[in-house]
């Protein structure tokens, strides 16, 4: 059993945050799968199915992204799961907009809501689904880049992330990281 998790900040203002694409990856594998609704779990959202032959769980932790980890950690303790069980879906600064990585372990780069996860599990040792969202050139703009919300221009390709990563989530959820990360991009190139 996978414990999937989508990193954001809760409220309708950061909806469409670069921040809150690990939120909208999850929301489009519930759409997909037919999970049932979210529900309120685990200081978040929460939802289970069936994908790829294996129960999976998805959790979407209300927390704010800075303590993103007590919701995690709540819910891998009632479950009973490793943090190899684990897997999150983060936004990336230093990928390319619309490019996605699987990672295992290694470390935060500042990002607030992995630190926080990391904390509650005492380990590192997670897989996180890097989401590009690009650098903006300048460290001081950084904040403004991350809570800013796609440009209108972006979302066509935003779109097809998401839509590829919801294809290929049978591939991550039994273990096929390349695989995963392959077709993500194939679908990428294919619609690009």
């Amino acid at each position: 059993m996978l414990l999937l998790v989508g990193v954001g900040n809760p409220g309708q203002g950061y909806a469409m945050h670069r921040h809150n694409i690990g939120f909208m990856a999850l929301d489009r594998l519930v759409e997909r799968f037919a999970f049932p609704a979210w529900r309120r779990r685990f200081q978040g959202w929460f939802s289970e199915g069936t994908m790829g032959g294996a129960k999976v769980l998805l959790l979407k932790p209300a927390t704010y992204m800075n303590e993103s980890g007590r919701a995690v950690g709540e819910a891998v303790r009632f479950y009973k799961l490793s943090p190899a069980d684990v897997v999150v879906f983060h936004d990336e600064l230093d990928l390319q907009p619309f490019k996605c990585r699987v990672k295992t372990d290694g470390g935060v780069a500042g990002h607030n809501g992995l630190r926080s996860i990391a904390a509650h599990l005492g380990t590192r040792e997670f897989k996180r689904v890097r989401l590009g969202i690009g650098h903006p050139g300048i460290k001081e703009r950084v904040t403004g880049h991350v809570l800013g919300s796609f440009a209108k221009a972006e979302l066509p390709d935003l779109v097809r992330l998401l839509d590829a990563l919801a294809d290929a989530a049978p591939k991550l959820v039994v273990g096929d990281d390349a695989g995963f990360m392959n077709r993500v991009a194939l679908a990428m190139q294919a619609d690009g």
